[in-house]
């Protein structure tokens, strides 16, 4: 009977996960050589293909495809094994910026939860600008958010791409006042659109101010009004309007990591949360 160890298992699922051994290298904190090590380790006791590899792709083999979900098992049963011998629990305080999260976030957070059991997150959703306050004061350990200022510290995790965004029926004309749905008076989104519109004269009036991100969509789908979204977040039915209404271009920003996070364990665990966000937005992009 082949005997399975931990590590070489967790290397074939982030492989599999992450579709790239440079990446599984990065959240696993170990060298791609050390990857590959492991995952042929793996395939020499299980006597299997697991994982096939060519300069542009790699991929589940059909063996891999079979054997994928009870490695799952396998990690799982290990970290439920660990954490009940251990009363070392620990808690992080996360936010993540409402023009940031998007429909893959509690997929990441599950993963990041299989990742280490004993880590209790604690998510907190609000615009960019209020997250790196709180995160500055300490309320929070560590943030995504856009970047909005010329705060150069951070990790970047991806670009960011803006662009105005209405039902498809939305009637707007020159001279008139643009209707704008925002999240907030503080919203920094809400402030790069107003200041562009300023600087090129096209007068606005906010008609719809939400109180969370899904209700400015609702706003914006039913043609109430327009708003400005992230390219890859913008709501289902509505379409990009700068070019038909003469709209200013607005400026492309960066999605980054804060944290003050120090031990091991803890950030392990972010850089499995920022490899999996990574891997989403190349995904989506």
């Amino acid at each position: 009977m082949a005997m399975l160890d931990v590590e070489s298992v967790q290397a074939f699922v982030a492989i599999a996960d992450l579709q790239s051994f440079t990446r599984a290298a990065e959240v696993l904190g170990t060298t791609q050589g050390a990857i590959s090590v492991k995952l042929k380790r793996l395939e020499d006791r299980l006597g299997q293909k697991l994982i096939e590899r060519t300069p542009r792709l790699v991929r589940l083999s059909a063996q891999g495809a079979v054997f994928l979900d009870s490695a799952r098992d396998f990690l799982a049963a290990h970290d439920r094994a660990i954490a009940g011998l251990s009363a070392d629990r620990r808690r992080f305080a996360l936010g993540i910026a409402a023009h940031v999260a998007g429909p893959e976030i509690p997929t990441l957070l599950a993963r990041l939860n299989a990742h280490d059991p004993a880590l209790t997150i604690e998510v907190r959703l609000d615009n960019s600008r209020n997250l790196i306050d709180a995160f500055d004061c300490g309320e929070i350990d560590a943030a995504i958010i856009r970047r909005e200022d010329d705060r150069r510290d951070g990790e970047v995790l991806a670009p960011d791409h803006l662009g105005w965004f209405a039902a498809p029926g939305f009637v707007y004309r020159a001279g008139e006042p643009l209707r704008l749905a925002s999240l907030s008076p503080t919203c920094g989104v809400r402030d790069i659109a107003t200041r562009v519109l300023d600087a090129v004269g096209i007068p606005w009036t906010v008609v719809f101010l939400g109180s969370g991100s899904s209700v400015v969509s609702d706003a914006v789908s039913a043609g109430l009004a327009t708003s400005v979204f992230s390219c890859r977040l913008a709501p289902a039915g509505t379409i990009e309007i700068g070019q038909r209404f003469g709209l200013p271009s607005l400026p492309s920003s960066e999605i980054v990591l804060h944290s003050t996070l120090t031990d091991p364990k803890s950030r392990a665990a972010l850089r499995t949360l920022a490899a999996a966000f990574r891997e989403h937005r190349a995904m989506a992009g």
